[in-house]
């Protein structure tokens, strides 16, 4: 059909129609995960969330901080991250969950420059790097000079050596998700501001999901029958960075947190 016969307005959207499925196809290329040399997605990057889970993974209103600090360092309201909505904790775990918000102020594992361990250190607000091979994936974190190996090259998963803050994590590919299964915690990590916490039998498996180019779907289910009556799992979006000079800086912590666990014992206490 001939555009002439309906106007010049008929001509006009007939070419916007063709130009949108020109673009179409065109930006979901641009906007495709890259693929490594093995096939399996590029995970390769400077990663970081964005949101409050690393104050409460849960819903959560608006809350005072340290009253000497005003604002700063208040809590902001967020929306939750866990599916369904609440930790389905033991009931005595969740008097525990309670003491540690409480005394969030000194017991706090990242207050005393602990590692954060799993799945923490992925939605703390600093950027985190993903750095990968076929054998191998290290993830770089900043805060306290965190890091841990992804072992892609056991069939069967070694048991950890001894308990740590990162424990031991073993991975695989299911079609594009990377599924990472970690264990060896030693029950020492919170898994936020608010007092949320597992014990040394927690078992986590993430999926690290290519939602594009610039983004991952991450997922992280956590196992624990001393402290959960049940699985339970959370989902959050990590974006790229995309400034051309994006890296993970060392936070080195260790100098602030001193006072806080040792004031006491100076020879005119601090605390």
């Amino acid at each position: 059909m001939d555009c002439r016969t309906g106007g010049a307005g008929t001509c006009l959207a007939i070419a916007a129609v063709a130009m949108v499925f020109v673009w179409l196809p065109l930006a979901a290329q641009d906007n495709a995960a890259p693929r490594a040399y093995d096939g399996h997605p590029d995970l390769n990057g400077v990663w970081q969330a964005i949101g409050t889970a690393h104050w409460n993974l849960e819903d959560h209103p608006s809350g005072p901080g340290h009253p000497d600090l005003g604002a700063i360092g208040a809590i902001p309201p967020g929306q939750g991250v866990v599916l369904g909505g609440e930790i389905p904790y033991l009931e005595s775990a969740r008097q525990q969950r309670q003491k540690n918000f409480e005394n969030r102020m000194t017991e706090d594992p990242e207050a005393k420059c602990f590692l954060p361990g799993v799945p923490r250190a992925t939605y703390l607000p600093y950027p985190l790097q993903i750095i990968q091979g076929d054998r191998k994936i290290m993830i770089l974190y900043g805060f306290a000079e965190a890091n841990r190996t992804i072992h892609m090259d056991k069939e069967t998963p070694e048991p950890p050596p001894l308990d740590s803050w990162m424990g031991r994590s073993h991975g695989r590919w299911e079609g594009d998700t990377l599924i990472v299964e970690s264990e060896g915690f030693n029950g020492q990590a919170w898994l936020d501001r608010a007092g949320n916490f597992a014990s040394s039998s927690l078992r986590v498996e993430e999926r690290y999901t290519p939602l594009g180019a610039h983004a991952i779907m991450y997922e992280a289910t956590l196992t624990d029958p001393e402290v959960f009556s049940r699985p339970w799992t959370i989902r959050l979006p990590l974006y790229r960075r995309l400034e051309e000079d994006a890296r993970v800086l060392e936070f080195k912590c260790v100098e602030y947190a001193e006072d806080l666990m040792y004031g006491h014992l100076r020879r005119e206490p601090t605390r």
